[in-house]
């Protein structure tokens, strides 16, 4: 395997994004291959001239969709997909860049409301046992931590795999990285968890019992609170 810390140079102000694209253009030139293993993330962050934590954003982005796998104790590795595949996957996760928080969670919401709707009609039992599992992971997450971003985001996920469609899921796995990234910015989560743990328990119900316009109404109703915070956040900048 190519030294690749040779081959890198500082991030740029974009450090996150920066951090990406020069992951993309190492398996593109054929220096990174499915199954390496990359450097320590505190090597990763000196060669980047950042703070780990911007390696550590971008490794997540990465991880989310499945082109990174992080183990503890050995690292991160590329995943064995085709390459190909994997730059594709990066272009997915570049799009984003620049995008308001306002702006992904509208966008967020009017994914979710349809994909809701959509789970309640199309949704099959094996769908059932995937969002009710969710739900549970959430549930334990927070009365162990207090906090479970992405148990919640996964949940989430969950119902837009039940909606069987691909564009709604392709659009909901583009988003997630960056809504993640500024949830844990404007801390977003630090909330009563009552509320929305009794609003993912309504809206598996709702799938269960096939009642679609009852799941888009709390759906909605769920995602109310944080398109109003953005909106504020919008107005402070």
């Amino acid at each position: 395997m190519t030294d690749i810390l040779k081959l890198l140079e500082p991030a740029g102000e974009n450090a996150t994004d920066d951090i990406i694209r020069q992951i993309r253009f190492l398996l593109d030139s054929g220096d990174l291959q499915p199954g390496d293993k990359l450097p320590a993330e505190r090597k990763l962050a000196e060669k980047f001239q950042v703070a780990r934590s911007q390696v550590r954003e971008a490794f997540k982005k990465l991880e989310f969709y499945n082109i990174i796998k992080t183990m503890p104790q050995s690292g991160s590795v590329i995943s064995a997909i085709e390459s190909t595949a994997l730059n594709s996957l990066i272009s997915d996760i570049l799009k984003m860049d620049n995008c308001d928080f306002h702006s992904l969670v509208e966008a967020r919401s009017i994914i979710e409301i349809n994909a809701a709707k959509l789970c309640a009609i199309r949704r099959t039992e094996e769908d059932l046992k995937m969002i009710e599992s969710a739900m549970n992971n959430y549930n334990k997450k927070i009365k162990e931590c207090g906090s479970a971003l992405e148990e919640d985001l996964y949940f989430h996920r969950t119902i837009a795999e039940g909606s069987k469609n691909t564009v709604l899921k392709s659009m909901m796995m583009t988003i997630t990285p960056d809504i993640m990234v500024n949830y844990a910015k404007f801390n977003v989560c630090k909330t009563n968890f009552e509320i929305p743990i009794s609003e993912h328990r309504l809206l598996f119900e709702y799938i269960k019992n096939n009642n679609a316009e009852a799941a888009s109404n709390i759906m909605s109703q769920h995602l109310t609170g944080v398109l109003n915070f953005a909106k504020t956040q919008q107005i402070a900048l």
